[in-house]
């Protein structure tokens, strides 16, 4: 196994200049306790707020009619832009269309997940929940509980205590140790895809976030995991080619801020995933097999990805979607039809719906539920619960 981190990855500095630049004061005025206003004051506050809301929506005015008139028409003529680059506009009638002869039949099957934890002095607890939607009724929820305990085959009590000191010690200082990060990130972005291939029978498939995620184009630094997930992506490229998947963050701000220049009713296709499949490989710390077998993936299969935005309404914000370039344009109606069941949010009802199907089965406090009752059989009810969460 390697490391699985990034080789040079981003430590977090920020400089002066970048803090005066972001947030219009100097780093020292900040920490000047003379400047902080003393008591709460929700008039004056409510004030500043709407002054500098006011200011920042109307700045983004201007970088959306610059976008309009300087980005989108040279959107064909980008380098390594695929054949279906531009904006376009999705029609009521084909909209339409979608619901009656894919959505409400249910030939659109969407897969989201949910992982919540438990982690104490003894054990740490992960449960990943799965649900596969459509809207014709067929639902299937799936789950995994991974058992975390430091072991040791040491028989010598010195030797014991050292072996778990040092593995104890060694998850206090990440914020997110290696193998948490396995369970609850990579093994659930490869359960999502793996369930949407074998368990989902529809024509369509929906999933949530980046198809060629960094999760799976990493394996986490198991190459085991690695080989099973590029297998899947493989899969869902090269035969499934229906499918459409909606992240709903703020990771890619930058073509968020191409996608908030779209009038509601529009998309765009911008470019493939290649060249950022191919950032994340070239950062990450694989063996040598693991990287050759990674780059080759990103080379052929990738450039069969595109990468686009589209905004259901004026009254909702845009998303990403990334689908084949043989379905790009009925994918992203796929995606549009769905989103404007619910036009002031603008995103798939159907990834909500397989949302709210994993935390009503697997959520977190249903999960807690169960973690207390097995500490208080162990007569240990509060022995082991953090003091945060005992506080009143």
């Amino acid at each position: 196994m390697s490391e699985g981190i990034p080789p040079d990855g981003d430590d977090g500095f920020i400089g002066d200049d970048e803090y005066r630049s972001a947030f219009g004061e100097e780093l020292a005025a900040t920490l000047d306790l003379r400047t902080w206003e003393l008591g709460l004051d929700p008039k004056h506050i409510l004030k500043r707020f709407k002054e500098q809301v006011d200011t920042a929506v109307h700045q983004e005015d201007v970088v959306r009619e610059a976008i309009r008139k300087e980005f989108f028409p040279r959107l064909k003529k980008l380098r390594d832009a695929p054949q279906s680059a531009g904006v376009y506009k999705a029609s009521p009638e084909r909209l339409a269309i979608i619901h009656e002869s894919l959505l409400f039949p249910g030939r659109v099957e969407a897969v989201n997940s949910v992982a919540v934890s438990h982690d104490s002095l003894p054990i740490a607890i992960t449960q990943i929940g799965v649900a596969i939607v459509s809207y014709g009724g067929n639902t299937g929820v799936f789950s995994q509980r991974l058992f975390r305990k430091e072991m040791s085959t040491q028989t010598d009590g010195r030797k014991l205590l050292r072996d778990i000191f040092e593995q104890r010690q060694a998850r206090s200082v990440e914020e997110e140790d290696p193998l948490s990060k396995l369970a609850r990130r990579n093994i659930r972005a490869h359960a999502e895809l793996a369930l949407l291939l074998d368990r989902s029978s529809a024509d369509w498939r929906m999933g949530y976030g980046n198809p060629c995620s960094r999760e799976l184009l990493s394996g986490s630094g198991y190459s085991s995991l690695l080989t099973a997930s590029l297998e899947l992506l493989k899969r869902l490229i090269w035969e499934q080619r229906k499918f459409v998947f909606i992240p709903n963050s703020l990771e890619d701000r930058g073509f968020l801020t191409f996608g908030n220049a779209l009038f509601g009713g529009e998309y765009a296709i911008i470019d493939t995933l290649e060249a950022d499949s191919a950032y994340i490989v070239d950062r990450w710390n694989y063996d040598r097999t693991d990287r050759e077998q990674a780059f080759k993936f990103v080379k052929e299969f990738c450039p069969h990805v595109v990468r686009g935005i589209f905004r259901a309404s004026d009254q909702s914000p845009p998303y990403l979607f990334y689908a084949h370039r043989e379905h790009a344009h009925i994918a992203a109606h796929v995606a549009m039809a769905d989103s404007i069941l619910r036009s002031e949010r603008g995103f798939p009802m159907l990834l909500d719906v397989a949302d709210v199907a994993c935390r009503g089965a697997f959520g977190t406090e249903g999960f807690m539920g169960m973690v207390n009752d097995a500490y208080a059989q162990a007569g240990a009810k509060f022995h082991y619960v953090s003091e945060r969460k005992r506080r009143p």
